[in-house]
């Protein structure tokens, strides 16, 4: 019995962790003006929605949370206040991402190549 209410209780705590996460999907894509569908499935491809999600590339740097930010752009973080630990907060991520993403499509279009960048 108490096996089950530990799970039943993981269960319900994941669930509300996945809520809160969608919410901030859909801010982020209000915001910034990209589908909350893309934002998800960048996540799902990147990290699995795993939020402490750490990556070391080739050249050195880092892959940072569920969107992967890397870390070349923690200099332009830290001058709105976003530091490295905060990456790992889902929400602030997930912001991130999109505010890059954002920045791509100006750059490049909206297309594959702004994704990839």
């Amino acid at each position: 019995m108490a096996a089950m209410i530990r799970a039943l209780f993981a269960t319900l705590l994941l669930l509300s962790a996945l809520s809160a996460q969608a919410a901030c999907f859909d801010q982020a894509g209000q915001r910034y003006g990209i589908a909350p569908s893309l934002l998800k499935a960048i996540s799902a491809v990147e990290s699995g929605f795993n939020p402490g999600a750490r990556n070391r590339n080739r050249d050195g740097s880092e892959d940072l949370g569920h969107m992967q930010i890397n870390s070349r752009w923690l200099a332009t973080l830290s001058s709105h206040g976003i530091g490295r630990e905060q990456l790992f907060d889902p929400c602030t991520n997930t912001h991130v991402g999109a505010w890059i993403l954002a920045q791509n499509i100006r750059r490049l279009g909206y297309g594959w190549e702004a994704v990839g960048a």
